[in-house]
């Protein structure tokens, strides 16, 4: 007996293709336009708050973080975001191996470490309302290093193991994404091998990352919200229940989106909704996070409105 031919792996060869965010010709421009205002607002929101950040006054752990979150902000819509804008402008959307696989690591890790981050982040505003008196002492600048040093190890280890796991697939037939980036459930959809077990510890590892910090967000709020309970001025309540508010809707936004998608990574029916919530932690989320934690601070504010006039004067 003869042995037939092998699938051939033509993505060793010549990458993928990318479907991009939508195939109806008229939108392409508008959809150029309208994400190339979101990214610009995205990277102009991040660099204020890194540049705010790094004034004296405001070193504290609180803005230290923030400064590492736009960071993040900036690394996750740069890895996404221009190739998304290159391909409503031209017709070949394909991209190579390689650079599906630097795209893959680079969001996983980004996204991954913001997922640990603002579970220090709330961690950190938990000790600010609950121990006020200690907060100096707890949080200080090692353990705010820590943290930080921590979220990015944990952000490494997990988008090398996913991102060497996926592409030890093998990837046959059409190669044509129905995504706007490389992302593991478009991917999984593209293997032509049994992946139920890289399925189950995709599973897994989407509960470490998503299901853990977010659990710990909402103890640290709840805590919080115990708290602000017992503050005799209505004034003051309401400040807090409004900064625990937006930055819950931040979170939800976040980690809710992932979830759905991660959760049923080879699910063929719901991928252009998987498309759209993608769309949120790569797209929205970046935009919407130095509106929400930094640039209605007041702090903040203050410290940017003197820089700006410290340029305009020179």
């Amino acid at each position: 007996l003869t042995e037939g031919p092998e699938p051939e792996n033509h993505t060793l060869l010549t990458g993928f293709v990318l479907s991009g965010l939508s195939n109806h010709p008229q939108l392409q421009l508008l959809l150029f336009f309208t994400f190339c205002l979101i990214y610009t607002i995205t990277i102009t929101g991040n660099l204020l708050i890194l540049m705010a950040t790094l004034h004296p006054r405001l070193h504290t752990p609180m803005y230290f973080f923030l400064r590492v979150l736009s960071l993040l902000d900036i690394s996750t819509a740069s890895t996404v975001v221009p190739k998304m804008l290159a391909s409503f402008l031209a017709e070949d959307r394909s991209i190579s191996y390689v650079g599906c696989a630097t795209q893959l690591y680079w969001v996983i890790f980004s996204t991954a470490t913001e997922c640990y981050l603002l579970a220090a982040m709330a961690y950190d505003r938990y000790v600010a309302i609950c121990s006020p008196l200690r907060y100096a002492a707890i949080m200080n600048s090692r353990v705010c290093l820590c943290l930080v040093l921590l979220a990015f190890c944990s952000g490494n280890v997990v988008s090398v193991m996913q991102t060497a796991w996926v592409f030890t697939l093998p990837f046959c037939g059409h190669r044509k994404m129905n995504s706007f980036f490389c992302d593991i459930p478009p991917l999984l959809v593209l293997s032509c091998t049994d992946t139920f077990p890289y399925e189950m510890q995709l599973i897994m590892a989407t509960v470490l990352v998503l299901f853990t910090p977010c659990c710990l967000i909402l103890v640290s709020y709840a805590c919080i919200i115990s708290s602000t309970m017992k503050i005799s001025s209505a004034e003051g309540r309401q400040k807090a229940f409004s900064t625990c508010s937006s930055h819950l809707v931040v979170v939800t936004l976040y980690y809710a989106s992932g979830t759905l998608i991660y959760l049923r990574p080879r699910s063929r029916n719901s991928q252009d909704t998987k498309k759209f919530l993608a769309l949120i932690y790569t797209t929205v989320v970046p935009t919407l996070n130095p509106l929400i934690y930094s640039l209605r601070n007041k702090d903040v504010q203050d410290v940017l409105i003197r820089m700006m006039t410290d340029m305009v004067k020179k």
